[in-house]
């Protein structure tokens, strides 16, 4: 074995400038596939996570199905051909009946943490001259930590003080900024649909870091809330948390047959989102592969020209009592090495890009906001880009190898080979 580990380190050191191209290839396509994997499943998995705790697990609503066809269908058999070109909604009462009893009953199904409900509207928060348009929930703050993390994303921790001070309201981030708030204690205005206005005071800040939840959700008392809408008693969401995240499809699916109402995990709730990341994981992986398949090229011209130029010399070993497997082990040594220090020099390019991305301070606002790169510095991305590298890297060396082991040292000598 220290024979064929010679003959491929003199090989490859024989042409040091191409093996020093093939070798950055396999490195550049490394550390792309660590320092992208890392920044792309960084920002999707803290926007999942920031998802998971601020919304619902599941969330349970009324469930509207609307048929525009349904009096006809009383009337006529389902043979008749009709067409509908105006009708009345049906009236419909957005609430949700006995929701005290379902949470109650869903408390203590396994798998559930605990539930909460709300009553969810639209309203505008007025400021002296600003008005900002916000999404408006009535909480019971006892059950609100029970079903959501919204402590975690309190500026002050003062979601208590919504049972003492009905008229409190928690303001989000941004909402605030818009309205011109950079403390607690001010008071605003709010005006709900139907007219009705009541004077409220600031009491928190609700900082999640996604702007779409930030600029645009307030929080206050259930009861302030039935009592502003003028819907006494009543709820139209509950909000489920539960144990495993990846069980609340399935958990849905059973709420919905227990309670006859509309339950959405938050798979289906942000399934855009979802779908988006994976056309983004895609993209990111066929950049990545593209670079590997480049320097996969760079390893196979290599060992192709050394096949053509050495021809006399392989003839010569195979004459010496080299065997064939012997041949195609020494050209697969070669690309193995190269792409061995290619993922070692690849290795060490990705973790110091980590770390100067990690130390950039930058204000980023788009879908999230964060001071800086989220990053999931996770060791499997090396392992796999690693693998990844050494695959593309023995795939370039196979047909170089096989065509090596083929080549007759009889026919070399006759024709006078290079």
């Amino acid at each position: 074995m220290n024979h064929i580990l010679f003959v491929s380190l003199k090989l490859i050191f024989q042409r040091r400038r191409q093996t020093v191209v093939s070798t950055l290839g396999v490195a550049i396509g490394m550390a792309a596939f660590v320092v992208m994997s890392s920044l792309m499943f960084g920002f999707q998995k803290h926007f999942i996570n920031q998802v998971i705790d601020l919304d619902a697990h599941i969330s349970v609503k009324p469930e509207f199905n609307y048929d525009e066809k349904r009096i006809l269908k009383k009337v006529f058999n389902k043979d008749v051909i009709v067409e509908i070109l105006g009708s009345k909604p049906k009236d419909v009462r957005d609430r949700l009946s006995n929701y005290r009893r379902i949470i109650e009953e869903l408390s203590h199904r396994e798998g559930i943490v605990g539930g909460s409900p709300h009553l969810r509207g639209n309203a505008i928060v007025r400021f002296g001259p600003m008005d900002v348009p916000v999404n408006l929930f009535g909480i019971e703050p006892e059950f609100e930590r029970r079903a959501t993390s919204i402590d975690r994303y309190l500026e002050n921790n003062k979601l208590d003080i919504l049972n003492v001070k009905r008229n409190g309201i928690i303001l989000g981030r941004l909402v605030a900024r818009d309205l011109g708030i950079k403390e607690p204690g001010k008071k605003v205005v709010l005006v709900a649909p139907n007219g009705t206005s009541q004077v409220f005071e600031v009491i928190d800040f609700f900082n999640s870091g996604i702007t779409t939840i930030d600029k645009s959700r307030a929080y206050i008392h259930l009861r302030t809330m039935q009592k502003l809408y003028g819907r006494p008693n009543e709820v139209n969401e509950l909000v489920i948390k539960v144990r495993d995240v990846n069980e609340a499809v399935r958990i849905a699916r059973y709420i919905e047959e227990r309670t006859g109402y509309d339950a959405q995990s938050w798979q289906e709730a942000y399934s855009n989102f979802l779908q988006l990341f994976k056309i983004q994981n895609t993209i990111t992986y066929m950049v990545v592969g593209a670079i590997l398949l480049v320097s996969a090229f760079g390893i196979f011209n290599i060992l192709m020209m050394t096949v053509l130029e050495k021809q006399r010399d392989i003839a010569i070993l195979k004459a010496m009592g080299y065997s064939s497997s012997d041949i195609v082990a020494i050209f697969l040594l070669q690309g193995f090495l190269i792409g061995v220090v290619g993922v070692v020099v690849g290795g060490i390019g990705a973790y110091l890009s980590q770390e100067y991305l990690a130390s950039v301070e930058i204000d980023l606002e788009g879908l999230i906001r964060a001071k800086g790169f989220i990053l999931d510095r996770s060791f499997r991305y090396y392992v796999g880009g690693a693998l990844f590298a050494l695959i593309f890297s023995w795939l370039a060396s196979v047909y170089p190898a096989r065509r090596a082991a083929r080549l007759n040292p009889v026919d070399i000598f006759r024709s006078g080979g290079v």
